[in-house]
């Protein structure tokens, strides 16, 4: 049978409006002959009422009772949604994470997905045209429900087109695909009509709201084709796909950014062999994402470390290594909140020079000056002053010739 999954969001679902907006979306691949699997998150703004309910109700809220509470909002959307299609008459019916079921591990509130049961998807299209499935949710080992994370019902949607090897995996948004860089920042940003998993990856790590990271990675994985498009329009959105000749031919493809960043210095630290293992290893058991890590050359046996998180774990990173401080053997500990990271990122950075100059020269004539630098394959980022951001973005973007597709080779 022909599979065809698709996944709405919060903003999607919002109101009995935008669902039988939804709905003539659902109802094309199903009058063409598919099957079909809808994929829907909570209604806009639900799961922030019932985490809202959570802390009100306790200091300390349980994570499982909070997974519990919070995946109460998709299967209203799904129930609800199911309703709409049957009164067309369509054969469907709503599924809950545990009821298809998406076996996860019991990390509460970010929980990765071990495993889905294809047989019971599979037996269940055989006998419904249509699933409306609860995205953002699965189960545990124990029976409990578990949740995925922010942005979840993005990999649930991957997951779900992996484990019955759909046709295509179409994520809806409110946006009518990926674009060079955000529109919001720059006016002249441009919708890209193709990207390899490679480049979304590096898009979503950097910040870009588009997809969830988890849910690219999927996609590369099992080699699932996404097309990223707009609930609100017919016009083609991005495929997100394998990389080809015409990707490579293309030396930059989107410029991206993360405001949501911190710099971590610890000043004299000693340059000792197994120093940065003490430095790094207690702040990955805290789960704590460490990214750019620059050390400066060695003086009298001391230097200087420096390396960015999310600022959101700068507390925990801080309180971490202070009691660490005699153990590491490090004079002083500082923190800048005021920072933010700009990507160029292409693959055909891999067979293009003069990438790197090219940006540098730019900032420079901007007098953006460029605190760390961290480099990959397909991806050049440079840590700035946060109040530089948007014009480091329109800067880097018309310096590439972006906003008109004319991408320097």
């Amino acid at each position: 049978m022909n599979i065809v999954v698709q996944k709405f969001g919060g903003t999607s679902v919002r109101n009995l409006e935008c669902q039988r907006q939804v709905m003539q979306k659902v109802l094309r691949p199903y009058r063409e002959g598919n099957k079909v699997i809808v994929v829907l998150s909570a209604m806009s703004g639900e799961t922030n009422r019932l985490l809202g309910l959570a802390e009100e109700w306790s200091d300390n809220p349980d994570p499982a009772e909070v997974d519990s509470l919070v995946s109460t909002g998709e299967q209203i959307s799904c129930a609800l949604f199911a309703m709409l299609l049957k009164q067309q008459g369509v054969k469907c019916r709503s599924v809950l994470g545990f009821q298809a079921p998406v076996k996860t591990d019991c990390c509460y509130g970010k929980a990765r997905i071990t495993a889905i049961d294809e047989s019971r998807l599979k037996g269940m299209l055989q006998e419904y045209d249509i699933l409306v499935v609860a995205g953002f949710q699965g189960c545990d080992d124990n029976g409990r429900i578990t949740t995925l994370g922010r942005g979840g019902s993005d990999t649930s949607a991957v997951a779900l087109a992996a484990a019955i090897k759909a046709d295509v995996c179409e994520i809806y948004t409110d946006v009518p695909g990926v674009f060079t860089t955000d529109p919001n920042l720059c006016s002249d940003a441009r919708k890209i009509d193709r990207v390899s998993y490679d480049e979304m990856l590096e898009m979503a790590s950097m910040g870009a709201k588009v997809l969830q990271i988890r849910s690219v990675e999927f996609a590369k994985k099992y080699n699932v084709t996404v097309h990223v498009r707009s609930t609100f329009s017919d016009e083609p959105g991005t495929i997100v796909t394998q990389e080809d000749e015409n990707m490579e031919a293309v030396m930059v493809s989107g410029i991206a950014y993360d405001k949501d960043q911190a710099r971590i210095t610890l000043i004299h630290v000693k340059d000792n062999p197994g120093v940065s293992a003490q430095i790094f290893s207690p702040l990955a058991e805290k789960k704590i994402l460490v990214d750019m890590i620059v050390q400066n050359p060695s003086k009298d046996g001391l230097t200087d470390m420096t390396f960015t998180v999310p600022r959101a774990d700068v507390k925990p990173t801080i309180k971490t290594l202070e009691k660490l401080k005699y153990e590491i053997g490090y004079e002083e500990l500082s923190s800048n909140l005021n920072v933010a990271k700009v990507s160029i990122i292409g693959v055909g950075m891999r067979n293009h020079s003069g990438v790197a100059s090219k940006a540098f020269r730019a900032l420079a004539d901007e007098n953006v000056n460029i605190l760390m630098i961290s480099t990959s394959e397909i991806k050049i980022t440079c840590l700035i002053d946060d109040k530089y951001t948007e014009l480091a973005v329109r800067t880097l973007h018309k310096a590439f010739n972006l906003e008109e597709g004319k991408h320097i080779e």
